[in-house]
């Protein structure tokens, strides 16, 4: 088993060295920064379970520090723990105002700091399979639904639905906006299997652009029809403003179209997971153009 990764971003090197020999010991992986650039340079190298930040740094203070781990996508959710000698209620609103976990003051108990970074990570461990954006279950949840699939005598079907070229939205215009599409969608997912889906019908993230719906066979067909007119229909709307006299050229290049696919239990067996998952990316394409 993988040993947690932690950061600790300390200026006082007496202590970070204190805590790194400590944290090591008890079973984590640790790197150690000293100015506030340095920590998150190592952000973007390296997947942190955790941070531990102190707010007084040489540089840009524990504050700016955090506010750019939360403008980074892959440590929007990572948890940070403040470690200060600032004792101030103000202080302690505006770093849980930034996302901040935890807050311990200097000096402090070493075993108290262990059980709050230990509980961090564990609280954090326990929310990652839901994604942070669509609010859907995403990873195990999504596997060992579909791997249910595989065993049934149900009359089951499951929809791929991928959103095309959303990567490239993305990169022209933020995580910010391309995650209101990621919204945008899965609040139409959720209405079309309210209105014409079941109640133990299952919808997940298979992927960063990829979703599925699990799903009876005899329902599908009006689901993944609602969803496409509901998507071909408010496509141009995912645009911001000051670009929507180009939406036109992008809608001809099929940019965030939606591709769909869908395999039913009486197409065949499929061995294993990965065989239902080649034949759902198999069967994806997208909808006629309008």
């Amino acid at each position: 088993m993988e040993k947690p990764q932690i950061l600790i971003v300390e200026d006082d090197l007496d202590l970070s060295e204190m805590l790194n020999a400590y944290f090591r010991v008890q079973n984590y992986e640790v790197q150690t920064a000293a100015w506030g650039e340095e920590a998150v340079r190592l952000t973007k190298d390296h997947n942190f379970e955790l941070v531990v930040l102190d707010i007084r740094l040489p540089d840009i203070d524990g504050y700016e520090v955090c506010r750019r781990l939360r403008e980074q996508r892959h440590t929007q959710e990572t948890p940070i723990i403040f470690l200060t000698e600032k004792r101030d209620r103000v202080d302690k609103l505006q770093g849980l105002e930034l996302g901040v976990v935890d807050y311990i003051t200097k000096p402090f108990d070493i075993q108290e700091l262990r059980l709050r970074v230990r509980n961090a990570i564990s609280r954090a461990s326990r929310t990652a399979l839901i994604n942070p954006v669509t609010d859907l279950p995403e990873g195990s949840m999504v596997d060992d639904k579909l791997n249910g699939l595989l065993l049934s005598s149900d009359k089951w079907a499951v929809l791929l639905l991928s959103i095309t070229s959303l990567n490239q939205f993305r990169e022209r215009y933020g995580f910010v906006a391309a995650d209101d599409v990621l919204r945008a969608v899965t609040l139409m997912m959720r209405n079309a299997v309210r209105e014409h889906g079941g109640e133990d019908d299952f919808i997940g993230q298979l992927g960063g652009e990829d979703f599925v719906i699990v799903t009876l066979a005899e329902r599908v067909g009006k689901i993944r029809e609602r969803i496409e007119n509901r998507i071909s229909q408010s496509r141009e709307y995912f645009y911001p403003l000051r670009d929507r006299e180009k939406v036109r050229e992008a809608m001809e290049a099929n940019h965030l179209r939606l591709s769909s696919g869908v395999v039913q239990h009486s197409d065949g067996t499929y061995k294993d997971l990965e065989e239902l998952k080649a034949a759902l990316h198999k069967a994806a394409v997208p909808p006629p153009a309008a």
